[in-house]
C-alpha cells in the first residue's frame, strides 16, 4: 500500500480511483517486471485496504 501512495505522489488514498490502483499494477508488471505471485499480492492488499480499511 505504501508503494500504491508513493507511486501517485504521496496522494491520500480516499482521492485515488480505480483508474490509479489500474495504473498502479500495470507500472508493477510491465516496469517493475514483478513475478504473478507478487501481482497478486499487491491487488489483495489493495483491495483489502479499500474494502476494509477505507
Amino acid at each position: 500500500v505504501r508503494a500504491f501512495i508513493r507511486f501517485h505522489g504521496v496522494r491520500h488514498p480516499a482521492t485515488l480511483g480505480s483508474s490509479e490502483v489500474e495504473a498502479f499494477l500495470s507500472w508493477l508488471a510491465n516496469e517493475r517486471k514483478v513475478s504473478v505471485s507478487t501481482h497478486r499480492q499487491a491487488l489483495a492488499a489493495l483491495l483489502f485496504f479499500y474494502g476494509k480499511v477505507l
